[in-house]
C-alpha cells in the first residue's frame, strides 16, 4: 500500500505579518494563510509589537493554513518556526504571560545605556561575532531589568524569562511549554558564544543577566515540542531566524555567492568556513547548527530598507511607492540612510537621516532606494575574499523594483538573480524541515547582468565622501 507523501508546516513570523505555509515533500506550496500584526513607535527609537496580539495572529495564521488541508492535515509530518532574530520579550516562566511588549530588532531605546558600559568591544566581537549595538537583545534586556516593574518583580520571584521572540513563541504555542533557544536567534542577543552556541559567562556579567533568566540552548534541529491542531499533534523540529532560513530557499547555500534579502531591513550574507578572518565592521552569524554540522555567514546589515520607505511616509505624509521612480531620468540627490541607525560597516546611531539637497518626492524616493544599494555595495566590498563571488541572489520586497536590481548589478559588478520565490523564509524553513531533499523545487530567477554605469559610480563616490564628511563632523 502506498503511503501518502508528508507535508511540512513553515511558520514565518515577520515584521509586518505572521505567515503559515504548508509545503509538500518537493517544495510546492499546498496551503497558506497570513495575519497582519501591528507595529507601535511610542517614542523616538522605540519599536514594539503587542506580545499577546502577535501570539494570537501567529496562531491564526497556523489555523488558517491547516484548515485549508481538510483531511490532508493528517499528512503533516513536522513544523518549523522562523522569526525576527533580534526582537526580544520578557515573560513569566510559570504562566507564560508576557511582561513586556515584543521589543523589535529595530528598537534602539537602550543605545545610551550600551555606550555607557565599559568593556572591550573587540573581545565582545570575537566571542559573539557581533559589533556591540543596541539592535541586539542584551542591552534591551538590561533596560527591561532597570525600568519595568513587572520584570523586576518576576526577577525577584525567580519566574523571569528573557529571550528572543522565537523562544517566547515556542513557549506559548507548544503544548510542552518549553524554555529553549536555538543558535540563530540566541546569537543575536549579544550574550552567546558564537562558536559554542552557549551562553557566555563573560558576556552575562557585562550586562548583569543571570543564566537562570534565559532559555536553555539547543540546536536548530531539536524536539522542541508539539503543536496541538485539533485532534492532531505535530512535532516542531526546526527553529531558526528569518534571514537564516531564507538562505536555504534554493538548497544549501554556496560560498561563492552573495545572498541579499531586502525587506524591512536589507541583509547581505556570505557563507564562511573559517572564522579566524573576522571582519571588524561586519557580523558573523550562525545560520544552522546541529551536531557535527554548523554553517556560519559573514553578514552586513542595512537597517533602513523598506523601513526607510515607511519613514518617507511620515516625512511627506504620502504613500512611498518606489514604482513612481522607476523611469526617472533626472539625477536624484544623495541620501544618508540612517533610518533605524546607520548599520554596517559604519555602526553609528548618532546621526539623523538627511538628503544632500531638496528635490521632488519621486527623486527623494529614488535617492532612498539608491542609498540601500550604496550601503549593500559598501558591505560587499568587505566580503570579496576568495573564492571571489560570481553572483548575487536577491530576495525581499525591494527586489520588485527593476531599478534597484539593475543598480545593484551595475555597482557590485555581478549578475543579480532576482528570486521569483515570494516566500523565501518559509521555503528555506521547509527545506530544512524536509532535511534537504535532492528533489526540492528550485527557485526561478530573473537575471540582471551588470552594465557600465558611469553616472551611478560617480554618485556612489560622491555619496561615500559625503557620508564620511558628515560622520566626521559629528565626532568633532
Amino acid at each position: 500500500m502506498k503511503h501518502p507523501s508528508p507535508l511540512f508546516l513553515a511558520i514565518d513570523q515577520g515584521g509586518h505579518a505572521s505567515r503559515a505555509l504548508i509545503f509538500d515533500a518537493c517544495g510546492g506550496v499546498v496551503a497558506q494563510h497570513h495575519a497582519d500584526i501591528s507595529t507601535f513607535e511610542p517614542r523616538p527609537g522605540w519599536v514594539e509589537h503587542d506580545s499577546e496580539e502577535l501570539v494570537a495572529r501567529t496562531r491564526a495564521a497556523i489555523d488558517g493554513a491547516v484548515q485549508q488541508l481538510g483531511a490532508d492535515r493528517y499528512r503533516l509530518e513536522a513544523a518549523g518556526l522562523a522569526t525576527q532574530r533580534s526582537s526580544m520579550v520578557c515573560w513569566n516562566a510559570d504562566t507564560g504571560a508576557a511582561l513586556t511588549p515584543v521589543i523589535s530588532w529595530a528598537d534602539t531605546r537602550a543605545a545610551d545605556r550600551l555606550s555607557a558600559l565599559e568593556f572591550d568591544r573587540s573581545e565582545v566581537l570575537r566571542r559573539t561575532g557581533l559589533v556591540p549595538n543596541a539592535h541586539f537583545g542584551a542591552s534591551k534586556m538590561r533596560w527591561c531589568l532597570d525600568n519595568v516593574p513587572a520584570v523586576q518583580q518576576a526577577a525577584a520571584d525567580g519566574t523571569l524569562v528573557m529571550g528572543p521572540l522565537a523562544s517566547f513563541l515556542l513557549h506559548r504555542l507548544l503544548a510542552e511549554r518549553p524554555l529553549l533557544v536555538d543558535p540563530s536567534n540566541g546569537s543575536r542577543t549579544l550574550l552567546m558564544d558564537v562558536r559554542r552556541s552557549q551562553w557566555d559567562p563573560f558576556l552575562l556579567d557585562i550586562f548583569g543577566v543571570s543564566p537562570g533568566q534565559l532559555p536553555r540552548c539547543c540546536p536548530n534541529r531539536f524536539a522542541f515540542g508539539s503543536l496541538v491542531l485539533g485532534d492532531l499533534r505535530v512535532p516542531l523540529t526546526v527553529c531558526t531566524g528569518d534571514q537564516a532560513a531564507a538562505l536555504f530557499c534554493d538548497g544549501w547555500p554556496r560560498d561563492d555567492t552573495f545572498y541579499v534579502n531586502a525587506g524591512t531591513g536589507a541583509f547581505i550574507q556570505r557563507p564562511v568556513v573559517d572564522l579566524a578572518d573576522q571582519q571588524d565592521r561586519l557580523l558573523t552569524s550562525v545560520v544552522w547548527a546541529e551536531p557535527n554540522k554548523t554553517l556560519f555567514v559573514r553578514e552586513g546589515t542595512v537597517n533602513g530598507a523598506g523601513r526607510a520607505l515607511t519613514w518617507m511616509n511620515g516625512l511627506e505624509g504620502r504613500v512611498a511607492d518606489f514604482r513612481v521612480c522607476e523611469a526617472l531620468q533626472e539625477e536624484p540627490p544623495l541620501f544618508l540612510n540612517s533610518v533605524g541607525g546607520l548599520g554596517s560597516p559604519y555602526w553609528r546611531a548618532d546621526v539623523s537621516p538627511r538628503f544632500s539637497s531638496e528635490a521632488s518626492f519621486s527623486l527623494k524616493l529614488a535617492a532612498v532606494l539608491e542609498s540601500v544599494v550604496f550601503l549593500l555595495a559598501k558591505n560587499a566590498e568587505r566580503l570579496r575574499n576568495p573564492p571571489l563571488p560570481h553572483q548575487l541572489v536577491l530576495g525581499g520586497g525591494l527586489g520588485n523594483s527593476p531599478r534597484f536590481c539593475q543598480s545593484l548589478a551595475d555597482l557590485i559588478g555581478l549578475d543579480v538573480l532576482r528570486s521569483e520565490q515570494a516566500e523565501a523564509t518559509a521555503s528555506g524553513l521547509a527545506f530544512l524541515l524536509a532535511d534537504g531533499p535532492v528533489n526540492w523545487m528550485r527557485a526561478e530567477y530573473e537575471v540582471f547582468a551588470p552594465s557600465e554605469n558611469a553616472a551611478l559610480n560617480a554618485r556612489y563616490s560622491a555619496w561615500s565622501e559625503w557620508v564620511d564628511s558628515v560622520l566626521a563632523s559629528k565626532q568633532n
